[in-house]
Protein backbone atom coordinates (compact mmCIF):
# COMPACT_ATOMS: atom_id res chain seq x y z
CA UNK A 1 0.00 0.00 0.00
CA UNK A 2 1.32 3.44 -0.96
CA UNK A 3 1.84 5.69 2.03
CA UNK A 4 0.15 9.08 1.92
CA UNK A 5 2.60 11.97 1.90
CA UNK A 6 2.12 14.68 4.53
CA UNK A 7 4.02 17.98 4.64
CA UNK A 8 4.49 19.49 8.10
CA UNK A 9 5.86 23.04 7.97
CA UNK A 10 6.95 24.80 11.16
CA UNK A 11 7.62 23.48 14.67
CA UNK A 12 11.20 24.69 14.99
CA UNK A 13 12.95 27.63 16.57
CA UNK A 14 16.37 29.02 17.45
CA UNK A 15 17.19 30.33 20.92
CA UNK A 16 19.96 32.86 21.54
CA UNK A 17 21.14 33.17 25.15
CA UNK A 18 23.66 35.36 26.95
CA UNK A 19 25.43 33.82 29.95
CA UNK A 20 26.86 36.06 32.68
CA UNK A 21 29.56 34.68 35.01
CA UNK A 22 30.76 37.49 37.19
CA UNK A 23 32.89 39.79 35.07
CA UNK A 24 32.64 37.58 32.01
CA UNK A 25 29.88 36.77 29.58
CA UNK A 26 29.41 34.62 26.51
CA UNK A 27 26.61 33.78 24.09
CA UNK A 28 25.15 30.51 22.88
CA UNK A 29 22.64 29.54 20.20
CA UNK A 30 20.53 26.38 20.27
CA UNK A 31 18.18 24.89 17.66
CA UNK A 32 14.97 23.15 18.72
CA UNK A 33 12.46 20.86 17.00
CA UNK A 34 8.95 20.71 18.45
CA UNK A 35 7.22 17.94 16.50
CA UNK A 36 9.08 14.87 17.76
CA UNK A 37 5.92 13.43 19.43
CA UNK A 38 4.06 13.59 16.10
CA UNK A 39 7.03 12.11 14.22
CA UNK A 40 7.03 9.19 16.66
CA UNK A 41 3.23 8.81 16.44
CA UNK A 42 3.36 8.41 12.65
CA UNK A 43 6.29 6.00 12.56
CA UNK A 44 5.37 2.78 10.72
CA UNK A 45 1.97 4.26 9.82
CA UNK A 46 0.15 4.77 6.53
CA UNK A 47 1.63 8.28 6.39
CA UNK A 48 5.02 9.53 5.24
CA UNK A 49 5.75 12.74 7.14
CA UNK A 50 7.98 15.32 5.47
CA UNK A 51 9.12 17.61 8.32
CA UNK A 52 10.09 21.07 7.02
CA UNK A 53 11.40 23.28 9.87
CA UNK A 54 10.42 26.94 9.83
CA UNK A 55 13.74 28.28 8.57
CA UNK A 56 13.66 25.84 5.65
CA UNK A 57 10.02 26.59 4.86
CA UNK A 58 10.93 30.20 4.06
CA UNK A 59 12.47 28.98 0.79
CA UNK A 60 11.52 25.29 0.44
CA UNK A 61 7.75 25.50 0.91
CA UNK A 62 6.23 24.97 -2.57
CA UNK A 63 5.81 28.02 -4.78
CA UNK A 64 3.48 26.28 -7.25
CA UNK A 65 0.26 24.26 -7.19
CA UNK A 66 2.22 21.46 -8.82
CA UNK A 67 4.63 21.45 -5.90
CA UNK A 68 1.77 21.17 -3.42
CA UNK A 69 0.24 18.34 -5.41
CA UNK A 70 3.14 16.15 -4.35
CA UNK A 71 1.40 15.94 -0.96
CA UNK A 72 -1.90 14.48 0.20
CA UNK A 73 -2.10 16.92 3.10
CA UNK A 74 -0.28 19.98 4.42
CA UNK A 75 0.04 20.86 8.11
CA UNK A 76 1.03 24.32 9.35
CA UNK A 77 2.07 24.30 13.00
CA UNK A 78 3.64 27.16 14.93
CA UNK A 79 4.77 29.02 11.82
CA UNK A 80 3.49 32.53 11.15
CA UNK A 81 2.10 33.87 7.90
CA UNK A 82 5.18 36.08 7.39
CA UNK A 83 7.46 33.09 6.84
CA UNK A 84 5.39 32.05 3.82
CA UNK A 85 4.69 35.59 2.59
CA UNK A 86 8.22 37.01 2.86
CA UNK A 87 10.34 34.73 0.71
CA UNK A 88 13.97 35.99 0.78
CA UNK A 89 13.61 37.09 -2.86
CA UNK A 90 10.83 39.44 -1.73
CA UNK A 91 12.40 40.54 1.55
CA UNK A 92 15.98 40.99 0.40
CA UNK A 93 15.75 41.90 -3.29
CA UNK A 94 12.18 43.13 -3.87
CA UNK A 95 11.50 40.42 -6.45
CA UNK A 96 7.85 39.31 -6.86
CA UNK A 97 7.12 35.66 -6.04
CA UNK A 98 3.83 33.71 -5.85
CA UNK A 99 1.68 34.22 -2.75
CA UNK A 100 1.90 30.87 -0.98
CA UNK A 101 -1.16 31.56 1.18
CA UNK A 102 -3.25 31.93 -1.98
CA UNK A 103 -1.66 28.81 -3.45
CA UNK A 104 -2.64 26.84 -0.35
CA UNK A 105 -6.21 28.07 -0.61
CA UNK A 106 -6.46 27.13 -4.28
CA UNK A 107 -4.83 23.74 -3.70
CA UNK A 108 -7.31 22.89 -0.95
CA UNK A 109 -10.22 24.03 -3.10
CA UNK A 110 -9.01 21.53 -5.71
CA UNK A 111 -9.01 18.62 -3.25
CA UNK A 112 -6.02 18.94 -0.91
CA UNK A 113 -6.20 18.28 2.80
CA UNK A 114 -5.14 21.09 5.15
CA UNK A 115 -4.60 21.14 8.91
CA UNK A 116 -3.56 23.93 11.25
CA UNK A 117 -2.22 22.95 14.66
CA UNK A 118 -2.13 25.50 17.47
CA UNK A 119 0.84 27.24 19.00
CA UNK A 120 2.34 30.65 19.66
CA UNK A 121 2.64 31.25 15.90
CA UNK A 122 -0.57 29.59 14.74
CA UNK A 123 -3.93 31.21 13.99
CA UNK A 124 -3.34 34.77 15.29
CA UNK A 125 -0.81 33.79 17.95
CA UNK A 126 1.19 35.65 20.56
CA UNK A 127 0.69 39.43 20.33
CA UNK A 128 -1.33 38.76 17.17
CA UNK A 129 1.95 38.09 15.35
CA UNK A 130 1.08 34.82 13.57
CA UNK A 131 -1.24 36.97 11.44
CA UNK A 132 -3.50 34.46 9.71
CA UNK A 133 -6.63 36.54 10.35
CA UNK A 134 -8.15 37.82 7.10
CA UNK A 135 -5.78 35.81 4.90
CA UNK A 136 -6.49 33.21 2.20
CA UNK A 137 -5.53 30.50 4.71
CA UNK A 138 -8.28 31.66 7.06
CA UNK A 139 -10.72 31.32 4.16
CA UNK A 140 -9.93 27.60 4.10
CA UNK A 141 -10.20 26.98 7.83
CA UNK A 142 -13.49 25.86 9.44
CA UNK A 143 -12.91 28.58 12.04
CA UNK A 144 -12.30 32.34 12.15
CA UNK A 145 -9.18 33.72 13.78
CA UNK A 146 -9.37 36.53 16.31
CA UNK A 147 -7.83 39.91 15.34
CA UNK A 148 -5.62 39.96 18.46
CA UNK A 149 -3.49 37.73 20.70
CA UNK A 150 -5.55 34.55 20.90
CA UNK A 151 -3.65 32.42 23.43
CA UNK A 152 -5.57 30.66 26.19
CA UNK A 153 -3.11 29.70 28.93
CA UNK A 154 -4.48 27.14 31.38
CA UNK A 155 -1.53 26.28 33.65
CA UNK A 156 -3.70 24.13 35.92
CA UNK A 157 -4.78 22.09 32.89
CA UNK A 158 -8.14 21.40 31.29
CA UNK A 159 -9.79 18.15 30.31
CA UNK A 160 -10.98 18.25 26.68
CA UNK A 161 -14.73 17.95 26.33
CA UNK A 162 -15.59 15.52 23.53
CA UNK A 163 -18.80 16.66 21.84
CA UNK A 164 -18.65 14.76 18.54
CA UNK A 165 -20.18 11.31 18.03
CA UNK A 166 -18.09 8.40 19.30
CA UNK A 167 -18.34 6.69 15.90
CA UNK A 168 -16.81 9.67 14.05
CA UNK A 169 -13.77 8.38 12.11
CA UNK A 170 -11.46 10.72 14.04
CA UNK A 171 -12.85 9.86 17.50
CA UNK A 172 -13.27 6.10 17.21
CA UNK A 173 -11.68 4.20 20.06
CA UNK A 174 -10.51 7.33 21.90
CA UNK A 175 -13.21 7.44 24.56
CA UNK A 176 -14.22 10.66 26.28
CA UNK A 177 -11.64 10.91 29.07
CA UNK A 178 -8.54 12.48 27.54
CA UNK A 179 -5.47 13.66 29.48
CA UNK A 180 -5.12 17.30 30.46
CA UNK A 181 -3.96 20.03 28.10
CA UNK A 182 -2.38 23.32 29.21
CA UNK A 183 -3.54 25.77 26.56
CA UNK A 184 -4.90 26.50 23.10
CA UNK A 185 -5.56 29.26 20.59
CA UNK A 186 -9.00 30.86 20.78
CA UNK A 187 -10.95 30.73 17.52
CA UNK A 188 -14.60 30.95 16.51
CA UNK A 189 -16.21 28.06 14.60
CA UNK A 190 -17.68 29.02 11.26
CA UNK A 191 -21.30 28.37 10.47
CA UNK A 192 -22.24 25.81 7.84
CA UNK A 193 -23.31 22.23 7.41
CA UNK A 194 -19.75 21.10 6.71
CA UNK A 195 -18.32 22.47 9.98
CA UNK A 196 -18.27 20.05 12.90
CA UNK A 197 -16.83 20.75 16.35
CA UNK A 198 -15.64 17.40 17.71
CA UNK A 199 -13.96 18.60 20.91
CA UNK A 200 -13.77 21.83 22.88
CA UNK A 201 -12.50 23.37 26.08
CA UNK A 202 -14.80 23.05 29.11
CA UNK A 203 -17.35 25.81 29.68
CA UNK A 204 -15.35 26.99 32.67
CA UNK A 205 -12.46 27.76 30.32
CA UNK A 206 -14.66 29.40 27.70
CA UNK A 207 -15.96 26.37 25.79
CA UNK A 208 -13.76 27.31 22.82
CA UNK A 209 -13.19 24.87 19.93
CA UNK A 210 -10.36 22.36 20.24
CA UNK A 211 -10.90 19.97 17.31
CA UNK A 212 -12.92 21.12 14.29
CA UNK A 213 -13.41 19.68 10.81
CA UNK A 214 -14.71 21.29 7.65
CA UNK A 215 -14.67 21.32 3.86
CA UNK A 216 -13.45 23.87 1.35
CA UNK A 217 -14.32 23.19 -2.25
CA UNK A 218 -13.25 19.61 -2.95
CA UNK A 219 -10.80 19.64 -0.03
CA UNK A 220 -11.01 18.82 3.65
CA UNK A 221 -9.74 20.96 6.51
CA UNK A 222 -9.06 20.28 10.16
CA UNK A 223 -8.14 22.46 13.12
CA UNK A 224 -6.51 21.37 16.39
CA UNK A 225 -6.15 24.50 18.50
CA UNK A 226 -3.76 23.07 21.09
CA UNK A 227 -0.17 22.02 20.35
CA UNK A 228 1.74 18.96 19.15
CA UNK A 229 3.90 18.79 22.27
CA UNK A 230 5.06 20.86 25.25
CA UNK A 231 4.19 23.16 26.64
CA UNK A 232 0.47 23.08 25.84
CA UNK A 233 0.59 19.30 25.34
CA UNK A 234 2.13 17.77 28.49
CA UNK A 235 4.20 14.60 28.28
CA UNK A 236 1.29 12.67 29.78
CA UNK A 237 -0.84 13.57 26.75
CA UNK A 238 1.91 12.74 24.23
CA UNK A 239 2.48 9.40 26.00
CA UNK A 240 -1.25 8.59 26.12
CA UNK A 241 -2.07 5.55 23.91
CA UNK A 242 -4.72 7.67 22.22
CA UNK A 243 -2.18 10.24 20.99
CA UNK A 244 -0.97 8.31 17.91
CA UNK A 245 -4.50 7.10 17.23
CA UNK A 246 -5.80 10.69 17.29
CA UNK A 247 -3.26 11.88 14.71
CA UNK A 248 -3.46 8.84 12.47
CA UNK A 249 -7.26 8.94 12.40
CA UNK A 250 -7.23 12.71 11.84
CA UNK A 251 -4.91 12.35 8.85
CA UNK A 252 -6.94 9.42 7.48
CA UNK A 253 -10.06 11.61 7.55
CA UNK A 254 -8.22 14.62 6.16
CA UNK A 255 -6.82 12.72 3.16
CA UNK A 256 -10.05 10.95 2.26
CA UNK A 257 -11.22 13.79 0.01
CA UNK A 258 -11.65 14.09 -3.73
CA UNK A 259 -8.03 14.82 -4.75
Amino acid sequence: MTRKKILLAGESWVTSATHYKGWDQFGSVTFHLGAEPLVAALKDSDFELVYMPSHEAATAFPLTIEGLQAYDAVILSDIGANTLLLHPDVWLTGKPVPNRLKLLRDWVRGGGGFMMIGGYYSFQGINGAARFHRTPVEDVLPVTCLPQDDRIEVPEGFAPEIVGPEDHPILQGLGRNWPLLLGANEVRPDEGADVEVLARLPEGDGGHPLLVTGRYGAGRTLVWTSDIGPHWVPNAFAEWPGYPKLWRQSLAWLTAGEK
